[in-house]
């Protein structure tokens, strides 16, 4: 829909570089620090990673919709975060293949497309957390990952509304180099805040222990610039330590909770 919305402005004559910029006008991010792992899947008994999660999350008014993506063997960006689906190894599998198999609510495995689509949709108060999984074939494979997921966040200008996420470096360090503007926050947990810095990371979204056993990175990480970000933190007690810390994302499956503790 939006593509075709897309053309029809560029026939008319209408510049879609003023709508890009105006869609950064109007775009104002949900004050709270809350990120839906998965989308908000729990609460309603939606699949995780489905549409139907991600829209939730939007109606919750979270600040962030956290979703994997994944590439098939004929090249198709799907979301999901196990490396199978019904059994069927993702990076070994065709996507036609893999569309045999809906997820439990009747909703088709969703592509990378259909999902930035749906985010985008009436959405001006949600961050889209794109997680970008690495390959279990290769690390240059997982590099083109990253090229393909970065064309196709371009071509629907949906740039605004990304963050993008990993647990493999290399990953964040070729999407810094096709994008020198785009929000990127490391998963692992193994770097120093500073260090992300001087490699153009500029977010630590690591598991809430790293934090407890490293609480000097918070303070390192809010003098160098570098965003906080802590997963999955469903208990009230780790939660209301992050709020007071200061975190400014906290990705949780129990955003209900969250939202709650952070009003």
């Amino acid at each position: 829909m939006l593509k075709k919305y897309l053309l029809l402005l560029v026939l008319t004559g209408f510049n879609v570089a003023d709508m890009s910029a105006q869609i950064n006008r109007t775009i104002s991010f949900a004050a709270n620090p809350v990120v839906a792992h998965r989308g908000a899947f729990k609460k309603n008994g939606f699949p995780e990673n489905s549409i139907a999660s991600l829209k939730e999350a939007i109606r919750l008014g979270c600040t962030g919709a956290e979703f994997d993506v994944r590439m098939t063997a004929d090249d198709s960006l799907v979301i999901n975060h196990d490396p199978h689906h019904n059994r069927l190894e993702i990076e070994k599998t065709s996507f036609a293949e893999l569309r045999h198999f809906p997820l439990a609510n009747g909703e088709p495995l969703p592509t990378l497309r259909s999902y930035l689509l749906a985010g985008m949709e009436r959405n001006t108060h949600t961050r889209l957390v794109l997680e970008i999984k690495p390959s279990g074939i290769s690390k240059e494979r997982a590099k083109i990952i990253a090229g393909k997921v970065w064309q196709l966040v371009n071509e629907l200008k949906a740039a605004p509304w990304i963050v993008y996420i990993s647990f493999d470096y290399e990953i964040l360090k070729e999407m810094r180099r096709l994008d020198p503007k785009a929000s990127l926050q490391f998963l692992d947990g193994n770097i120093a805040p500073a260090q992300l810095k001087a490699d153009g990371i500029n977010g630590a979204d690591y598991h809430f222990s790293v934090f407890k056993k490293n609480p000097h990175w918070i303070k390192e990480a809010k003098e160098n610039g570098i965003v906080l970000n802590a997963w999955t933190v469903n208990d009230e007690e780790t939660m209301r330590w992050l709020i007071k810390e200061g975190f400014d994302f906290i990705t949780t499956n129990e955003p209900e909770k969250i939202l709650q503790l952070a009003n």
